[in-house]
């Protein structure tokens, strides 16, 4: 029997709403946080990456409209002194001061003068900021219980999953079945960066419902470990099963998108996670992993081999000497303008030589600067500490398994931000939200005080 048939014990604590007035931390409202970034989840992994409200550009993707929204929500939340959440939240601080970086960067755009281009760029970098800022502080303060957390990433994983079998029939089919998901009132801008083909046996990239074959890779990866969390430790035999479905899916759909990105992702991944395993559950992941294989054989056979091409010939790889290439571009632009770099997202591809700066660290250092770069990984590590803190006073092994998780999903984003400029992609600049936000969760329904470890409204 999971552990989590039986209610978290925390959840039955009382809930301070006001003096001497007490609630169920189990109540919940018609909507409250977790059904409406649900909705958020489903419209980011099922709705295509290309499809937006008309007349906007791809941060009006529906699931992004909905992180504005949220943003919205925790302001106005914490602008009433009848609604402000009691007690400390650590990571509201530093993606305060990740705003306050960029915020200097855009300030410092606009004092160089830029093109329209350029401003146009800029405007959307910061709209798209206050969207991951609205996903992961509406996670961190406004979960009320490790039940609604659970239901969370139970969407999340069956989400994924829908994604990577649109990615699977992509690979099949050769065809990019997601442009049939278009709905009335949206419309599709753009296509698939890299749906083709590549290696000597014409193997498909695919995408998903992502915009970009990496992204794809780098975000299947990062749901495995919550896959397999899910499959360990949901309520029913049904959610497991299914979870567990989705993880083998998520798993066979990531070499499909031959990328080198998104393998060495799910190789972090896996070695974050299996040092915590039981024996049995490494025994049992080994013959999945070879299950895996076979089915990836059958399916689509080749891609093993072109995989394995790929990781041996990295020295004569086109892909990688175009990324070593741009070195140059980027010293020339980091001594212009070293601090606080040329403004959020204002390095555009150049029209000739089609520059693209595929490494999101170096773009931070070229438009944000060294206080960009620096305040990024701050953030990452930030919310590693506040995982790696709740799985040390975790006594249940189903929560330091969600701690391990959340720990891995910031390794890999530290890691893919040196192969591709991955904040630029949004399905993963979202999820990458969610899972800081989870971070300081997880802290807060660890932590000692009561009055922390729940969502609640200010006491007079």
């Amino acid at each position: 029997m999971s552990s989590s048939t039986v209610s978290h014990p925390v959840d039955f604590e009382p809930s301070l709403l006001d003096e001497n007035v007490y609630s169920s931390r189990r109540y919940r409202t018609t909507i409250d946080v977790v059904t409406l970034v649900s909705i958020c989840v489903v419209l980011l992994y099922v709705l295509p990456g290309t499809l937006i409200v008309p007349n906007l550009t791809y941060a009006g993707r529906p699931a992004l409209l909905l992180a504005l929204l949220m943003f919205a929500w925790w302001c106005l939340a914490r602008l009433s002194p009848r609604l402000l959440l009691v007690g400390p939240q650590p990571i509201r601080w530093f993606l305060g001061l990740y705003l306050i970086a960029n915020l200097l960067s855009y300030i410092a755009g606009l004092l160089r003068g830029l093109p329209t281009q350029e401003a146009n760029a800029q405007n959307f970098a910061m709209l798209q900021l206050f969207e991951f800022l609205g996903a992961a502080l509406i996670v961190a303060d406004g979960i009320q219980n490790w039940d609604r957390l659970n239901r969370l990433l139970r969407i999340m994983v069956y989400s994924a999953g829908f994604m990577a079998v649109v990615g699977i029939l992509q690979a099949t089919l050769k065809l990019d079945v997601s442009e049939y998901f278009v709905i009335p009132g949206l419309e599709v801008k753009g296509g698939l960066v890299g749906f083709g083909t590549r290696g000597d046996e014409g193997q498909f990239r695919i995408a998903g419902t992502t915009t970009h074959y990496i992204e794809f890779s780098a975000v299947v990866a990062m749901m495995v470990p919550f896959a397999i969390h899910v499959a360990r430790f949901a309520e029913t035999r049904f959610q497991r099963r299914f979870a567990a479905l989705c993880g083998f899916l998520l798993a066979i759909s990531n070499p499909m998108s031959i990328s080198r990105t998104g393998i060495v992702a799910l190789g972090l991944a896996l070695a974050i996670m299996v040092p915590i395993w039981s024996w049995r559950l490494r025994y049992t992941f080994m013959y999945m992993g070879v299950a895996a294989v076979a089915a990836i054989m059958v399916v689509k056979p080749g891609v093993l081999g072109t995989l394995k091409a790929m990781f041996l010939n990295v020295g004569v790889d086109p892909s990688i000497e175009g990324r070593t290439n741009d070195y140059a571009l980027v010293g020339h632009f980091f001594d212009q303008r070293p601090w606080l770099g040329r403004g959020p997202r204002t390095l555009l591809a150049d029209p000739v030589r089609d520059t693209i700066l595929d490494n999101q660290w170096l773009y931070t250092l070229v438009t944000g600067g060294i206080i960009g770069v620096v305040v990024l990984l701050v953030l990452h590590i930030a919310a590693i500490t506040l995982a790696v803190i709740a799985l040390r006073r975790s006594k249940r092994e189903e929560d330091r398994h969600l701690c391990v998780a959340l720990i891995s999903a910031q390794a890999i984003a530290i890691v893919v931000g040196g192969t591709f400029d991955s904040l630029y992609y949004t399905t993963f600049a979202i999820t990458l939200a969610l899972f800081i936000g989870m971070c300081g969760t997880v802290w807060r329904f660890t932590h000692p005080a009561r009055t922390v470890r729940t969502a609640t409204t200010r006491r007079t």
